[in-house]
C-alpha cells in the first residue's frame, strides 16, 4: 500500500518480510499518536531461509489509538510494523520494505490486537550474504481522511532487532561397509549454506564440526571428535569401528547461519 491513497482496511497488509523473532517495546509515531507494541516474530526465534522455499513467520501485536481515532474506523488510519536494513526506517518503507498480512480484532474502541505471518521470499528479497545481519524492526503509522487521501505519516524504530539466518545443511558417508571390527572407519561429508547472491548452496569454510555417534539399540548421539571444515566445506576424520551404530555430522550454527544436522549413515561392523 503506497502512501497517497487508501483502499482497505488496517486488516490487510501486503508484502512483509520479518526475519527473526523479536519482541518490541512500545513503538509511538509522535505524528499520529498511534502506537504499536508487544511485537513478537516466529515466537521468538530466528528465521532460518534457504535460496528458494518462501518463508511465512507469524507476527503479533497490540496497536493503540489516540482520542479521536476508533477502532470501529479503520479506515481512517493505519499501523503496520516492518524489517529493515542499511537505511532510514522512512526510506525503506518506501522502497516496500518488507511488509506482511494481518488481520486486527477490536478488543476495546482504542485497542486491536494483530496477529498473522510475514513474507520472506530470498529470490526477490535476499540479495546478498550481507543480509544475513540484525534486521531494525520499522513501525509505519498513517491517518487518512474521510474521502481515501493520507493526511500525515510517521516513521519509528522500536529499540532492539531481530536475525535473518542463512540455512545450513550438511552430508555424510562413512566407508567402508560393512567394516571388520578394529579397523579403520573413513567418515567425510560437507557443509553448505544458502547464498543469495549466487541462489545456490556453497561449502562453509573454517566451521567447527562434530562428528557423532549412536550405538544401535540407544537412542542418543554422543560426540566422538570435533573437526573444522576445509576452504570448500568439506569434512573428514578417521575413527576406529568398534560396534554396529549410526553417524552424522553436528553443527550448532553461527549469527548468520542456521545450525546443521546430516542425515545419519548406519554402519555394520563385523
Amino acid at each position: 500500500m503506497k502512501a497517497g491513497s487508501r483502499t482497505g482496511a488496517v486488516t490487510a497488509l501486503a508484502g512483509a518480510l520479518v526475519l527473526s523473532a523479536f519482541t518490541a517495546p512500545t513503538a509511538q509515531a509522535a505524528g499520529t499518536g498511534i502506537t504499536v507494541t508487544g511485537i513478537v516474530v516466529n515466537g521468538g526465534k530466528p528465521v532460518v531461509v534457504g535460496t528458494t522455499d518462501v518463508k511465512e513467520p507469524r507476527i503479533t501485536f497490540r496497536i493503540h489509538l489516540p482520542a479521536g481515532l476508533s477502532t470501529a474506523k479503520p479506515a481512517a488510519w493505519d499501523a503496520y510494523p516492518y524489517l529493515y536494513h542499511g537505511g532510514t526506517a522512512a526510506k525503506e518503507w518506501e522502497r516496500n520494505g518488507f511488509q506482511g498480512i494481518y488481520t486486527c480484532y477490536e478488543t476495546t474502541a482504542r485497542i486491536s490486537d494483530c496477529e498473522g505471518t510475514l513474507y520472506i521470499d530470498p529470490r526477490y528479497r535476499l540479495k546478498s550474504t550481507k543480509d544475513a545481519t540484525t534486521w531494525k524492526i520499522g513501525v509505519a503509522t498513517q491517518l487518512w481522511t474521510a474521502n481515501g487521501h493520507l493526511k500525515t505519516e510517521q516513521f519509528t524504530t522500536a529499540p532492539g532487532g531481530v536475525q535473518i539466518r542463512r540455512w545450513a545443511k550438511a552430508t555424510v558417508n562413512a566407508s567402508p561397509e560393512p567394516v571388520k571390527k578394529g579397523k579403520t572407519l573413513t567418515v567425510t561429508g560437507s557443509l553448505k549454506r544458502a547464498d543469495w547472491a549466487k541462489h545456490t548452496y556453497t561449502g562453509v569454510a573454517a566451521a567447527t564440526v562434530k562428528l557423532q555417534f549412536r550405538k544401535k539399540g540407544s537412542s542418543a548421539y554422543s560426540t566422538v571428535k570435533t573437526v573444522t571444515s576445509s576452504s570448500t566445506g568439506a569434512l573428514k576424520t578417521t575413527v576406529k569401528a568398534s560396534v554396529d551404530g549410526y553417524w552424522r555430522w553436528s553443527f550448532g550454527g553461527w549469527s548468520t547461519t542456521g545450525a546443521a544436522t546430516s542425515p545419519v549413515d548406519y554402519v555394520d561392523v563385523r
